[in-house]
């Protein structure tokens, strides 16, 4: 079995510091305040794998610890010592909104996030029409994002994010609400055939719909401790059961 993604051990604990608070008599007399130190775990012992070109799902209630093990797989945060994480290829972490600035026009976005998700200049220029017919945006192209309503906002970034070349998509809450009724068919079709054929992709998201119609596996979070990997069934039927106690 090829693993794309393997963790073995994964913790991370945050250190936060406070001073107690001192009166201003007692700060001109010389008294200096204290400094406690707390730990906070956000994830405790992780180990999983994931095959190449598997569709992951994982699950969890806001502070399980989802976003912590998505940075440590992408490496922007190291894990405790003792964890190792390995990795195959280029990986890639997508979700709707990252890096658009609503002071540049859709023109100037579909360039700047482009080149963000690997694409020179000239690759972005042959698709850059591909891009705006998909978004349905076209006249409103030289428009600053900041006039754009949320689902506009949500219709160009899918359409951009559509064309990123990676073996492996981490996709957090990536279908937030992705337009309406014909844009959601249409951009499910592109999701389909652009991103999960032939890659693998990890799913985070608080849709169950989601994870039950597009991932074989599915790992539940709680508090930092993986509490399971099962099918999607079983896992979101441990996950709501759990809750409904």
């Amino acid at each position: 079995m090829k693993y794309a993604i393997q963790i073995n051990n994964v913790s991370k604990t945050y250190k936060t510091s406070s001073k107690s608070n001192l009166t201003l008599k007692q700060r001109l007399s010389g008294v200096f305040s204290s400094t406690r130190t707390k730990e906070i775990q956000a994830l405790k012992n992780i180990s999983l794998n994931i095959n190449k070109g598997e569709t992951f799902g994982i699950i969890g209630r806001n502070g399980s610890g989802k976003s912590t093990l998505l940075n440590i797989i992408m490496g922007s945060i190291p894990p405790d010592k003792g964890g190792i994480v390995k990795t195959n290829g280029k990986i890639m972490r997508l979700a709707l909104g990252l890096g658009i600035d609503p002071n540049l026009s859709a023109r100037d976005n579909i360039y700047v996030n482009g080149t963000v998700l690997g694409l020179s200049f000239r690759q972005i220029g042959e698709i850059f029409d591909q891009i705006l017919e998909f978004s349905g945006l076209s006249e409103f192209v030289d428009t600053p994002v900041k006039h754009f309503s949320s689902g506009m906002k949500q219709r160009l970034m899918f359409s951009i994010a559509m064309h990123a070349k990676a073996d492996t998509f981490l996709l957090d809450e990536f279908f937030g609400g992705t337009g309406d009724d014909d844009f959601r068919k249409k951009s499910d079709a592109a999701f389909q055939n652009k991103i999960i054929e032939g890659n693998t992709i990890v799913i985070v998201s608080h849709s169950m719909a989601i994870i039950s119609k597009y991932c074989t596996r599915v790992a539940w979070i709680h508090k930092g401790e993986l509490m399971t990997i099962d099918s999607p069934e079983n896992s979101i039927k441990k996950y709501r059961n759990f809750f409904a106690q």
